[in-house]
């Protein structure tokens, strides 16, 4: 992100739920901060930040007063233009994470350029730092579909700001991975689209629906009652003897940790004792010591035939309130890359270990590895691998209340 920053030669348009001015992009010698890196380019070319306007009540984060402090330190002595977005209400925020390059390159995924829930800097060895590590995913995209991206920031600038803006230019064909740009509008929102778009929600239904052998999702909550229930009648009924779900969270969510787990347990309950389903976390591990490694990330595969990745979390917030862009792609080679580069990094394996069958991996690697680390944890020994099973997931309540909670929470 930063290189292709520097290297822009007519404008940076970026959205975000938050930003953190002193943020660092790089860790060398001479760290390479937000607010440094947007002022000089500001100098020269057009630079503008579309931010949430925050949380109207000051005990959530960020609150208002938390943006405007942001907003001031971007633009105090710089040519950078800011603005702020709240047309999606009192409850409800604009969470995804964009950043448009020339209208050539765009970025979009989960990553936030801020560091208020933890310092989102890892690598995928996930080593012990002391503090919250942190496991997140942006896809870098170019060609026609950047145009999309760029101008759903011309449609938010232009409410935000009152300023309508230049329409883009349609880059060239660029590879040949066809995607689509998926995105969350809540309708009524926005006037130019009237009726909302919820394109992220009916891909990941129909993707789900679909699905026969593999689902695997990377995300920070699993609320949705609308994905939960897909899932669970496929636990149900499975489409074939090879089918498996592996869903990957983070130990400690920052809000609604319950929900996941009573969600995470009613899914337990549809498996039935049939082992297809696999709920789990990761861990930074240094000797005997581990950390926290914070799942941040949006991803979706399904029988290495489709992928999403993006800003989207599995609740009623992203689906169908807040507003949202992933990207989507029906790339089989995309796919299955990433599903083997993420499972390399989760397993601690070469990708050549991991390359057979699904059922298999899941059976043999997946489910033991996570269930052994989660008895040391439990027995108080140190881990010996960073899978780890989730706890506390097969409790009866958990069960019942599980999908009652998240449609009474996630509101």
């Amino acid at each position: 992100m930063a290189r292709d920053m520097a290297a822009a030669k007519s404008h940076v348009h970026m959205t975000g739920w938050f930003l953190s001015p002193e943020l660092a992009l790089s860790r060398e010698e001479e760290p390479l901060v937000v607010r440094t890196l947007l002022a000089e380019l500001a100098d020269r070319i057009d630079v503008r930040v579309l931010l949430w306007k925050g949380a109207p009540v000051p005990a959530f984060r960020p609150s208002r007063g938390d943006v405007r402090d942001v907003e001031r330190t971007l633009t105090r002595h710089t040519k950078i233009k800011t603005a702020l977005d709240a047309c999606t209400g009192a409850s409800h925020c604009h969470h995804e994470k964009t950043i448009v390059i020339d209208d050539k390159v765009a970025f979009v995924g989960g990553i936030d350029l801020t560091v208020d829930g933890g310092d989102p800097y890892d690598t995928p060895n996930h080593r012990a730092r002391g503090g919250i590590g942190w496991h997140d995913a942006a896809v870098r995209i170019e060609g026609p579909a950047v145009q999309d991206v760029a101008e759903h920031f011309r449609l938010r600038w232009q409410s935000a700001a009152g300023e309508r803006l230049a329409p883009s230019t349609k880059p060239e064909v660029a590879g040949d991975v066809k995607l689509q740009i998926v995105r969350t509008l809540p309708a009524g929102a926005y006037r130019e689209v009237r009726n909302g778009d919820y394109s992220i929600l009916e891909s990941y239904i129909g993707a789900l629906s679909s699905a026969e052998r593999i689902v695997y999702l990377e995300n920070q909550f699993l609320w949705s009652p609308e994905v939960v229930d897909v899932l669970a009648d496929k636990l149900r009924n499975p489409p074939t003897d090879d089918f498996r779900v592996v869903v990957l969270l983070p130990a400690r969510a920052n809000d609604g940790a319950d929900i996941s787990r009573g969600q995470v347990a009613a899914l337990i309950d549809a498996d039935d004792g049939g082992d297809r389903f696999l709920a789990c976390t990761v861990y930074a591990r240094e000797g005997k010591l581990r950390d926290i490694v914070y799942v941040h990330s949006k991803i979706g595969i399904v029988d290495d035939r489709w992928l999403t990745v993006g800003s989207a979390n599995l609740n009623a917030h992203s689906l169908l309130n807040d507003t949202e862009m992933n990207i989507v792609t029906h790339d089989e080679t995309v796919a299955r890359a990433t599903r083997l580069r993420l499972w390399s990094e989760h397993l601690e394996r070469d990708e050549k270990d991991i390359q057979g069958n699904t059922a298999a991996i899941f059976d043999q690697l997946w489910r033991p590895i996570a269930t052994e680390q989660l008895h040391r944890i439990e027995e108080g020994k140190p881990l010996t691998h960073r899978l780890v099973r989730l706890p506390g997931v097969s409790r009866r309540r958990r069960r019942l209340i599980g999908p009652l909670q998240s449609h009474l929470y996630d509101i």
